[in-house]
């Protein structure tokens, strides 16, 4: 039985050949998906922008060299994705800072949404907390929707330990948001 095509390979093509609606379109399809990753993985709206414009300049540079049926194309782009957010990381923890920069609040008005706003920052102090493997499994599963054969895959990891990764990083967030029950 032949393998199904990888429905990107076809858009890549067309990007190989300068064809500006294929990058629209690849951008239609995997923006949100890429950034929502970076920025779960980052913590950082700025910083998860700047990750996802390489990781599709890097795409861009890419799609001439793109052999179909090699590899699915998004699985690649994920992993692209999450070293790009891994170099980050490790790029943090060589440069201490002494406060944290200043944010501006883009959120809702301050009469609505305080509650959801503590829950979210809450769940993603929780999630800056865990292991970085741990972020990544519950990120690629729960916030990516991948299945766990696939973000396996992606982790270089087997199932069982990818699920062992997902038990404990679960753990990890059910202790530390438990008195918001």
């Amino acid at each position: 039985m032949a393998a199904a095509q990888d429905p990107d390979d076809e858009l890549l093509g067309r990007i190989a050949q300068g064809d500006p609606a294929a990058v629209r379109a690849l951008m239609g399809r995997k923006l949100t998906r890429i950034n929502g990753l970076a920025v779960r993985m980052l913590g950082d709206a700025a910083e998860a922008e700047d990750v996802t414009q390489e990781v599709f300049l890097r795409a861009w540079r890419q799609a001439p060299k793109w052999t179909p049926g090699a590899a699915r194309f998004d699985t690649w782009l994920h992993r692209v994705a999450l070293n790009l957010c891994y170099d980050r990381l490790r790029r943090r923890r060589e440069i201490p800072t002494e406060a944290p920069p200043e944010q501006t609040d883009e959120g809702p008005a301050p009469d609505r949404g305080l509650e959801a706003a503590d829950v979210g920052g809450r769940v993603a102090a929780a999630m800056a907390r865990l292991p970085d493997r741990q972020r990544e499994a519950i990120v690629l599963c729960h916030y990516q929707e991948l299945g766990n054969i696939e973000a396996a895959g992606l982790m270089g990891v087997s199932v069982e330990a990818l699920e062992s990764l997902l038990s404990r990083g679960r753990r990890a967030l059910r202790l530390a948001l438990a008195d918001m029950r």
